[in-house]
């Protein structure tokens, strides 16, 4: 277990470089059907979950997404 795990979710901005971040991203779907960007996303999401490691860190996550 990671012993540094976030204890509160990062809601400003954090990123290195958030347009390369953009850029990378809509890269890694290039190619893909929509069924297959559905799953890509699927499976980046349970990716970063399992490094953000908090699920009281994912549930802020899932709050501030919903609240758009």
């Amino acid at each position: 277990m990671n012993t540094m795990t976030q204890t509160r979710l990062i809601t400003t901005p954090n990123l290195d470089a958030p347009d390369d971040f953009y850029e990378a991203l809509i890269e890694a779907h290039q190619g893909l059907s929509t069924e297959e960007s559905h799953a890509f996303n699927a499976r980046l999401v349970l990716v970063l979950a399992n490094h953000v490691g908090s699920l009281a860190v994912l549930r802020e996550a899932f709050d501030a997404a919903r609240a758009g």
